[in-house]
């Protein structure tokens, strides 16, 4: 594994990542995942290039940079959602690009013919407070999303940070209690623009999982620039709400950050590492994670402290591995197929026996950065 020296999941010491688990998380689709836009698109049957061992690249799509809808501005986009209605997706703004911009998420449609078409917005939905009034860029800063059984939303803001949920209308139903140490400090231990950038529901709904994008304060990092990171499980109590209940400890790589989270079962997680180094550019890499047998580190004051493991963790890609497929940067990057990705979920099934995974790239309303959409077809395999 190389640079990857934390424990590795084994199929003795870790639990299994299931095929079924990833179904319920998956609506089926017979179409191959690639772009009409693309001259990478394959055909099914035909040979794609890897990523990775059981990682093919399936194409590329900018097909929503820099574009205007109903009035506003695509951008920022910060987190994405597959509905599991075939071709449609979620897409949640972070904040802009002004401060008095409208808190919204636009529904996307990915036309399925003989393969997907480029994405397209088809609707854009505006996030209300209790009194119906907008939330805006100066207090919602969207950086999460994931979809409860009953097709209500809940998002992530980095804020305060603050967990909420809305009807699909945009209407606040709940906000969620967030324990003080997670909060911005002085009032809590994080930092301004570290915390909750991750949002993911397990299939069965009952487990919720968000994690700080960098270390609280008493946590830190390592001597080799490694970030010792708290994610944060929330329990559907009933009637009562989503309540948090436990923490694990997660250790990134070197310069690394925590950006998305997608939860494939009560303990089995893809978590989306993302790091970006001046005149080299990003790094994009996402992992497997098991929390089989983890330590709740909730009552730990600092991750720190001697004798604490951390959860066990596989590299199932690193995008700068991936074919750039014709794609250019208005920046510097590794392979100009990497920007700023804050955005992973999984999609329909493949041929094959594969699923799709997507990412998406958050432009921060900026030149220098592309709003990019790529599809992997990860076999089922590893996923396991």
């Amino acid at each position: 594994m190389g640079l990857y020296r934390r424990k590795v999941l084994t199929t003795g010491s870790a639990a299994v990542i299931g095929t079924a688990a990833l179904a319920l998380l998956l609506a089926t689709s017979a179409a191959l995942f690639v772009f009409q836009d693309q001259a990478t698109a394959a055909r099914p049957g035909a040979e794609t290039p890897d990523c990775a061992a059981g990682v093919d690249f399936l194409g590329f799509s900018d097909a929503l940079n820099k574009q205007a809808y109903e009035g506003t501005s695509v951008g920022g986009l910060s987190a994405l959602a597959y509905t599991g209605r075939r071709d449609i997706y979620y897409s949640l703004v972070d904040n802009g690009p002004t401060t008095t911009s409208e808190a919204r998420f636009y529904t996307l449609q990915i036309p399925e013919k003989d393969r997907l078409g480029k994405p397209e917005i088809v609707d854009v939905t505006t996030l209300k407070d209790a009194s119906g009034q907008p939330f805006t860029a100066s207090d919602f800063d969207g950086e999460g999303l994931t979809l409860t059984r009953r097709g209500d939303l809940l998002a992530s803001s980095e804020t305060e940070p603050s967990i909420r949920r809305f009807d699909p209308e945009g209407n606040l139903l709940e906000k969620l209690p967030v324990p003080r140490k997670f909060m911005v400090a002085p009032e809590g231990q994080a930092q301004r623009n570290q915390t909750f950038e991750s949002l993911a529901l397990a299939p069965n709904g009952w487990s919720l999982f968000t994690a700080v994008e960098g270390p609280l304060a008493p946590d830190g990092r390592t001597a080799e620039g490694e970030n010792r990171i708290r994610i944060l499980r929330y329990e559907d109590r009933g009637p009562g709400g989503f309540e948090p209940v436990e923490e694990f400890f997660y250790l990134t790589e070197p310069g690394q950050g925590v950006v998305e989270i997608v939860a494939l079962s009560e303990d089995e997680l893809l978590v989306l590492e993302r790091g970006f180094q001046s005149g080299v550019g990003n790094t994009v890499r996402v992992f497997r994670v098991s929390l089989d047998g983890a330590e709740d580190v909730s009552g730990e004051p600092s991750l720190a402290a001697p004798g604490l493991e951390p959860v066990e963790k596989e590299l199932l890609v690193d995008l700068a591995d991936c074919p750039s497929g014709g794609a250019t940067t208005p920046g510097t990057q590794p392979n100009p197929l990497l920007d700023n990705y804050e955005g992973l979920t999984p999609g329909p099934r493949l041929p094959g026996g594969r699923r799709a995974v997507l990412l998406q790239s958050d432009d921060n309303f900026s030149a220098g950065q592309v709003t990019r959409v790529v599809a992997l077809g990860v076999e089922n395999g590893r996923l396991r």
